[in-house]
């Protein structure tokens, strides 16, 4: 067995949550996250364009119409997958002209860990005719028995990393400095490294805080305007995603700044160089934040129950982690790096409940037992993981 099946076979040990589509969708995820090894999975008889192949990029940067020609060429009723297509953005507007003349002739999975590039290269024209899937890092329900706490928080769950975590020092160090270093400023996002290396360092300390744009151009000594570029270029890539504030009744001033958080723990530690280290008491507090938060993410994507995730912080200095919003429906979430729960925790959740605010209430936190600590039910994060994956959270 070769060194590139046996990785092959590590990474498909884990059953993936997102379901394909039976339509040609987008599928975008950070880096690592899986994306291919997951259409190699479920498209096993899809026709491949891997873009970061030389000899399948070069062709088609000189003459995007091959992909026009080459497609229709094909059996009806394919999937073509278009791997890492921000490359060549102007495959877009091939794949919109094969889809405008043929219809449901061919199916395109399209893939990708930025959407930047796309968006400048007329990505609306496939809007309503390509549907949008997001990708994340293993979930709690798709790490089944390997779910170990201690790690997550660590390390993360970038799916190579969980495969061969005797390595994960390594993958995750080599992740931010061959990634989010090289690979962001080869694709032209970023021109001054040196700039951006010192602004992802703030940005890992500033990880799931209200952001203060000026404070951040401070610290990382560049200037507002390229702080807030920086910011978008890690949206973009999807290696970030803001929170905003929650506002739930106009007549209440509510803090209206965003927090920005990272896709994943394990991430967020190698930017601040502490993979080597235990966590410490007063990291585990905004990891356990970053996971819940994604495992989130990652929930309302895969099962397609939409809604808006939030922040709640009034004037008072009451804060509520996380508001799930759809419609009329509101659920609350708070999370505590703590073993034993202290009910003092749970009086924003009481109060907002008591106004009306607040349909149901949860809370998250690391120590063993099940709590129900009046309308707030707390739990580990492994069960709570585990019922947000069976539809009892939101």
């Amino acid at each position: 067995m070769t060194s590139g099946s046996f990785t092959v076979k590590l990474l498909t040990m884990y059953t993936r949550s997102l379901k394909a589509p039976n339509h040609s969708f987008f599928l975008f995820g950070p880096r690592s996250t899986g994306k291919t090894t997951w259409l190699r999975t479920v498209l096993k008889d899809a026709f491949w364009f891997d873009l970061l192949k030389s000899d399948v990029f070069l062709p088609l940067h000189r003459e995007p119409a091959l992909l026009r020609k080459k497609v229709e060429a094909l059996a009806a009723n394919r999937f073509v997958v278009i791997d890492e297509i921000q490359r060549i953005p102007a495959l877009l507007r091939e794949v919109h002209a094969l889809i405008a003349e043929h219809g449901d002739k061919y199916h395109f999975a399209l893939s990708g860990s930025s959407a930047r590039k796309l968006r400048r290269m007329d990505v609306d024209l496939l809007a309503g005719r390509v549907f949008e899937r997001l990708f994340f890092p293993l979930t709690a329900k798709e790490l089944g028995p390997d779910l170990h706490i201690e790690s997550l928080l660590r390390y993360g769950s970038l799916p190579k990393l969980c495969s061969q975590p005797e390595h994960a020092v390594d993958i995750l160090e080599s992740y931010v400095h061959t990634y989010l270093q090289q690979e962001i400023q080869q694709e032209a996002l970023v021109k001054d490294i040196g700039s951006f290396d010192r602004f992802l360092e703030v940005a890992a300390i500033m990880n799931g805080q209200v952001v203060n744009t000026a404070g951040v151009a401070r610290d990382a000594g560049v200037a507002r305007p390229t702080v807030q570029r920086f910011f978008s270029v890690l949206v973009d890539t999807l290696i970030g995603t803001w929170l905003p504030a929650w506002n739930p009744r106009v007549k209440v001033k509510e803090v209206s700044k965003p927090k920005f958080y990272f896709f994943d723990p394990g991430v967020v530690r190698a930017l601040l160089g502490l993979l080597r280290d235990p966590v410490e008491k007063t990291e585990q507090g905004v990891l356990l934040e970053t996971l819940v938060l994604n495992e989130l993410r990652a929930h309302i994507s895969y099962a397609g129950i939409g809604g808006r995730l939030h922040f709640w912080r009034t004037p008072s200095g009451r804060e509520i982690d996380f508001i799930w919003s759809r419609a009329k429906r509101n659920v609350g979430i708070e999370v505590k790096s703590a073993r034993q729960w202290r009910s003092k925790w749970s009086d924003p959740l009481r109060s907002a409940v008591g106004s009306g605010s607040l349909e149901k209430t949860f809370a998250v936190y690391l120590g063993k037992d099940e709590l129900v600590d009046g309308p707030v039910r707390v739990m580990p994060f492994e069960i709570f993981a585990r019922k947000l994956h069976q539809n009892d959270i939101l």
